[in-house]
């Protein structure tokens, strides 16, 4: 499996990410602002998406089409 980001750089497991636009968690008062630093992200079955933690939200799901490798 092949996961890449926005600019189709290739993602690895424990990889560091950079958001590229406000994302608004579902469910929380959090906003992920643009350039936010996630690091050690995990891998899911699904290409377009991986598993990550920040500050306050633990087990959060992003897509790969709003990050790029930091």
């Amino acid at each position: 499996m092949d996961v890449k980001d926005s600019n189709g750089n290739t993602l690895r497991e424990g990889d560091s990410v950079s958001v590229i636009k406000d994302l608004k968690v579902k469910g929380t008062s959090v906003t992920l602002k643009r350039g936010t630093v996630i690091k050690n992200i995990h891998l899911t079955d699904d290409e377009e998406l991986i598993e990550c933690r920040v500050d306050k939200v633990k087990g959060l799901v992003l897509r790969t089409e709003f990050l790029k490798k930091a």
